[in-house]
C-alpha cells in the first residue's frame, strides 16, 4: 500500500478549506492555532507543494488545495460515517443537504416523518447557508438550490415552476388610500431576497412598468424573514406563489392580478457520482414525489 499522510493533517486541512480561516478551524478541531497550523504544512510538505494562499486575516485554497479538496472531502465524509456506523452499531446513512430555510419550513419539514418512516437510516444534516450550489461535493452531498440554471457539472432536477406574487399586508387593501394599482409602488418599499435579484425587474417588465421605481429596495437573506416584514407592513415582497399560499398567514395578500413567470426555480443539485449513494438516490425520489402530489 502506498504511504498516506496523516489523517489528522487531512482533517485539518478539509476543515481549514471549508471555514478559511485557521483559528475557526483550530476552534472546530479543538486545537490550538499553531498546532493546527503545523498539521498543514506537514501535509504540504508530504505532496511536495503549498495548497493555501496565506493572508492577513484569512487563509485560502490555491489551484492544488481546490483539486486536492475535491477529492479527499467527500472520502473524509464518508470515513466519518463509517465510524460512525461502527461505533452505534446502527446503520446511519447520513444525508449532507444544503437547503434555504424557507423551502425546508414549507416543503419538506411537514414531510420528513413520511421519509423517516420509508428510510429510517437516512439521517439528515441540514445546512442553511447561502451559495449552496457552490459547496454541493465540497461539505455537502446534496442541495436546494434556487437559481435560474443549475450548474452544467451538477446533476440537476427541476423541482418546480412558479409565478411572481407582490406579497403585501392585508392592511394595504384597507384605508383611504388602499393599494390597488402598480403604480402606487413608487411610495412603497420592495423586498428582494438576496437569491432572487432580478423578480422586481422580471415582475416590472412583464407589468409593462420598467420605468417603475419603489421608495427604496431592502434585500433580505431569509424569506421568512420578508414575509413577515411583509406582514408587518414594512413593505412588499416580490417572491414565489409557492411561498405565498404555503404560508397560510391571514395577515399576506397578493398584490395586482398579474400574472409573472419567475426566472427562477428550485433544484435538486448533487455531484453526478453522488446519485450512486443510497441515501442521496432515496432522498432524491422521495421529494420528488412529494413535491408532484
Amino acid at each position: 500500500m502506498r504511504r498516506l499522510p496523516p489523517l489528522t493533517a487531512i482533517e485539518a486541512f478539509v476543515q481549514v478549506a471549508r471555514t478559511g480561516s485557521v483559528k475557526a478551524a483550530a476552534q472546530e478541531l479543538a486545537l490550538s492555532a499553531p498546532a493546527l497550523s503545523r498539521r498543514i504544512q506537514a501535509l504540504e510538505r508530504f505532496i511536495g507543494k503549498p495548497l493555501f494562499e496565506r493572508r492577513h486575516q484569512a487563509v485560502a485554497l490555491n489551484s492544488d488545495g481546490e483539486r486536492l479538496l475535491q477529492q479527499i472531502a467527500p472520502v473524509l465524509d464518508r470515513l466519518t460515517d463509517a465510524v460512525e456506523y461502527m461505533t452505534s452499531g446502527v446503520e446511519v446513512l447520513r444525508l449532507r443537504l444544503g437547503v434555504l430555510p424557507l423551502f425546508a419550513s414549507q416543503r419538506i419539514f411537514p414531510h420528513l416523518a413520511d421519509l423517516r418512516s420509508r428510510y429510517p437510516q437516512i439521517h439528515l444534516d441540514i445546512d442553511t447557508a447561502g451559495h449552496n450550489m457552490a459547496r454541493v461535493g465540497d461539505g455537502l452531498d446534496a442541495a436546494i438550490a434556487l437559481a435560474r440554471e443549475p450548474d452544467p457539472s451538477l446533476y440537476a432536477r427541476r423541482l418546480d415552476t412558479n409565478n411572481v406574487y407582490v406579497i403585501g399586508a392585508r392592511t394595504m387593501l384597507e384605508g383611504p388610500d388602499p393599494v390597488t394599482r402598480p403604480e402606487q409602488i413608487e411610495k412603497l418599499t420592495a423586498l428582494i431576497h438576496r437569491d432572487m435579484p432580478d423578480t422586481f425587474s422580471a415582475w416590472r417588465h412583464a407589468a409593462g412598468l420598467d420605468e417603475l421605481e419603489p421608495l427604496a429596495i431592502d434585500h433580505f437573506d431569509s424569506g421568512a424573514l420578508m414575509l413577515e416584514a411583509a406582514a408587518q407592513g414594512l413593505g412588499i415582497a416580490f417572491m414565489h406563489e409557492s411561498h405565498f399560499d404555503e404560508a397560510h398567514d391571514p395577515r399576506l395578500v397578493k398584490l395586482f392580478d398579474i400574472e409573472v413567470a419567475s426566472p427562477y426555480s428550485y433544484w435538486f443539485v448533487c455531484r453526478p457520482r453522488a446519485m450512486q449513494l443510497r441515501q442521496v438516490k432515496w432522498f432524491h425520489d422521495w421529494l420528488v414525489e412529494v413535491l408532484e402530489a
